[in-house]
């Protein structure tokens, strides 16, 4: 259909996710440069309190942010299931009426993570030397939800499609204004933390509207005609009951990430900012484990609706293998550069922060096989529309991170270590959660239903 989709339904199985997952790695390096400049230019220019305080709100707006990522992934893979099968009718009505619900959730989310503010970051224990400066980032923050849950529908649906490409474009162009824009907020107009909070959104919200765009201009997937647009109540339901799940994972683990921020935030300021500056590293870490997530679940997606279950199964197996190098690298990475990679976050004078945060690191990197692990079987799973396998994937993940923070946070030996030693044993236990689910097969029902 065109050089805006890819059918991964015949060749290499390697070489379609890894030519998928490649441009989708690079835009989501790029979006999280929105993070990571944000806490560099809030780091360096404002001080270890101000990163503290953005630090403070990550997990709640992880948590909005991720409820609208849960739903576009369900659409997305309803999408590539009949993309796979070639029913490109219902693949227009399913972009359609799918707009139609992550526009409807994003106005709700944003008008309910702005209202609450407040009450979330008082439940998360936030500290009151960081509180009025955490509080104006995260409404500012979660006031543009609605530019992330459009951003997040467009690319679930090219994704879906094969096109792996076109969201890179534009994540190139608005992490350039990002930088851009935080520069001059924070440091030419003074506006603090505030200042990274409008430079992000505004971000986003460029991203969101090229794509959507360019999209309907040049893919021929999005080429609907008036009868594709109409609401279709049966499609609307199905989207949410596909999606519902996947969103009711992320926000067991928004929720169990909400805990943990909680348990750091009981520590010294010098133990927040260093969590802070970690957990941004972390989620740069993890996004070749999040695009193998994506490009796995879309090749099982298109794989499975064609009937080729089999070669879904291949394509994971071979996407574990890359796994198991990039956590190699990354080990011998932290091992050797953690300090290093620290400072890039914090003044010089912020050494007792460094130090805790390097060797943070190098507990984390670990276990980030485990971690990919889990990514991998996600995708296969999510691809093959096992949505149960998405709240057991959910209950571990908050099971593990509040369970083990209550023991290890009241071991005296253990002290602040608990807060990434919690980390790495939740990873554990939802990557044998993850295989369990794998090895027993119930996925493969799900595919055929």
């Amino acid at each position: 259909m065109g050089t805006y989709t890819r059918n991964m339904t015949e060749g290499s199985e390697l070489k379609h996710i890894l030519f998928f997952t490649l441009p989708l790695l690079a835009g989501n390096l790029f979006q999280q440069l929105y993070n990571i400049v944000d806490s560099a230019i809030v780091g360096k220019f404002l001080g270890a309190d101000a990163l503290g305080a953005v630090g403070s709100t990550g997990s709640a707006t992880f948590l909005f942010y991720n409820l609208c990522y849960g739903l576009a992934t369900g659409a997305g893979i309803l999408i590539a299931q009949s993309f796979g099968a070639g029913k490109t009718e219902d693949v227009k009505r399913l972009i359609a009426n799918s707009a139609y619900v992550m526009g409807a959730f994003g106005i709700l989310i944003s008008l309910i993570s702005v209202v609450f503010a407040p009450n979330i970051l008082r439940l998360l224990n936030t500290r009151e030397s960081f509180f009025d400066a955490a509080l104006g980032y995260m409404r500012i923050s979660c006031a543009g939800t609605v530019a992330v849950s459009a951003y997040n529908w467009i690319n679930a649906v090219m994704r879906s499609l094969g096109d792996s490409k076109t969201p890179l474009v534009f994540l190139i162009i608005a992490s350039l204004l990002n930088a851009g824009l935080d520069l001059l907020f924070v440091v030419g107009f003074d506006m603090g933390v505030n200042g990274a909070a409008w430079a992000t959104i505004t971000a986003q919200g460029v991203s969101a509207a090229g794509s959507i765009i360019f999209a309907f201009c040049k893919n021929p997937c999005f080429k609907l005609k008036r009868g594709h647009a109409v609401p279709n109540k049966s499609i609307v339901i199905k989207c949410i009951k596909t999606g519902a799940p996947i969103s009711f994972q992320n926000a067991l683990i928004s929720l169990s990430m909400a805990y943990l921020q909680r348990t750091a935030n009981r520590f010294e300021d010098t133990v927040v900012s260093a969590y802070t500056a970690t957990m941004r590293i972390e989620q740069l870490i993890q996004q070749p484990f999040a695009s193998l997530n994506v490009a796995v679940s879309t090749f099982a997606g298109q794989n499975i609706g064609s009937g080729k279950a089999d070669r879904a199964v291949k394509g994971y197996h071979q996407s574990l293998k890359a796994v198991g190098i990039f956590s190699a690298l990354m080990l011998g990475t932290f091992f050797l550069l953690s300090e290093n990679i620290m400072g890039i976050f914090l003044k010089q004078q912020d050494m007792e922060v460094i130090a805790i945060g390097a060797a943070a690191l190098k507990l984390s990197a670990c276990f980030y096989f485990p971690l990919g692990v889990i990514h991998t079987t996600r995708g296969l799973l999510n691809g093959a529309g096992d949505v149960g396998y998405a709240m057991i994937n959910g209950v571990a993940e908050i099971a593990g991170r509040v369970g083990f923070a209550i023991i290890l946070v009241n071991i005296p030996a253990v002290g602040h270590w608990a807060v990434w030693g919690t980390t790495c044993l939740t990873w554990l236990l939802t990557a044998v959660m993850s295989v369990i689910r794998y090895k027993g097969g119930k996925w493969t029902r799900s595919a055929k239903s």
